[in-house]
């Protein structure tokens, strides 16, 4: 064999090898470059996975948005843009069930996760900042698996009354605490601390105050994972905050109902939030 067959014969094996290279590449996902696309998820030291845009900046969920439609608006809009991008769904990293998009009331659009509508802040500037989580009580930061999230909303009873805080007829936004798609959690009065006292084995009465299944996922940093915990029921897992066992109400069809405040009076079964004292053991 001669000296410049060799070098030919060389040449097209190490041609041969740079193309399967080059196409084993973008097969496997060199990908590399195509996973960074819509919504991505981030690991952040202080608040573990977080959700950012393809850039890496972060994004927020904000309480007021309780019905799944924008609350900021006007000079909010200065502090938290809206983030949209009509790719976002091409995430490679979330449900794309899960990611959706609204129409704001100034004809604009902005992407939402989970129902939430998603925002920036302005004071993070670069990538890689979390400088917006927990502002006002009401600002946190986007998370792909929150199992408790936070609403700033009115009160509107099964009565179609406005009711407060203390369950008294009245307006103005009441904090409480909702599942990670916005659905109103509550708690049974007649409850002891980690025992539901309201289910019946058959679960013959959870349609109308389902009990709350979910036990793992992310909170919200105002709440504290020491008044996290679940219990057995017939069987079946039913988160607990403060040994209050969590349900919804059957009736709140819509996202940011919270109609069982009333039901079947006022107090009976209260909204949970900080203001929610332990659960006692005894009667």
């Amino acid at each position: 064999m001669n000296t410049k067959f060799k070098f030919y014969r060389k040449a097209l094996l190490m041609g041969t090898l740079l193309l399967s290279f080059i196409s084993c590449s973008k097969d496997n996902g060199s990908d590399i470059d195509n996973l960074e696309v819509g919504i991505l998820i981030k690991e952040s030291q202080t608040h573990g996975k977080i959700l950012t845009d393809d850039k890496g900046r972060t994004l927020y969920f904000f309480s007021n948005d309780s019905k799944g439609q924008s609350s900021c608006s006007g000079s909010c809009m200065n502090n938290w843009p809206a983030y949209y991008d009509h790719g976002a769904k091409d995430s490679k990293f979330l449900d794309q069930k899960e990611i959706g998009e609204i129409t704001r009331t100034d004809g604009s659009k902005q992407t939402t996760y989970r129902g939430w509508p998603l925002y920036y802040f302005i004071g993070d500037g670069d990538a890689g900042k979390v400088g917006g989580d927990g502002i006002n009580d009401n600002w946190y930061v986007a998370k792909p698996d929150y199992l408790l999230m936070v609403c700033n909303a009115q009160l509107v009873g099964h009565d179609g009354e406005n009711y407060r805080s203390d369950f008294g007829l009245g307006g103005g936004k009441t904090i409480y605490f909702t599942d990670g798609n916005g659905r109103t959690l509550y708690a049974f009065r007649s409850d002891r601390f980690n025992d539901n006292t309201f289910t019946k084995a058959d679960f013959s009465n959870d349609g109308i105050w389902p009990i709350y299944q979910s036990v793992s996922g992310s909170f919200p940093s105002i709440v504290s994972a020491s008044d996290i915990a679940s219990i057995d029921v017939f069987g079946k897992k039913q988160l607990t905050y403060r040994g209050w066992p969590l349900y919804y109400f059957g009736n709140d069809l819509n996202r940011g109902d919270n109609k069982g405040i009333s039901f079947p009076a006022p107090g009976v079964w209260p909204i949970v939030n900080l203001d929610t004292q332990v659960a006692s053991s005894t009667e």
